[in-house]
């Protein structure tokens, strides 16, 4: 839906600020989603 490609739109545009964000509980999946994101980042430097 275009209201999902935007909320992806958003977080794609704030990793690319290089700021991760998170929200609610960290758990397994969202500590392996940040994990992957700032090595993610590291790799672009």
């Amino acid at each position: 839906s275009g209201r999902g490609e935007r909320a992806y739109d958003i977080y794609s545009r704030l990793l690319k600020e290089r700021v991760i964000f998170l929200v609610g509980p960290v758990n397994d999946v969202t500590a392996n989603l940040v994990v992957a994101q700032l090595l993610f980042l590291e790799a672009e430097n």
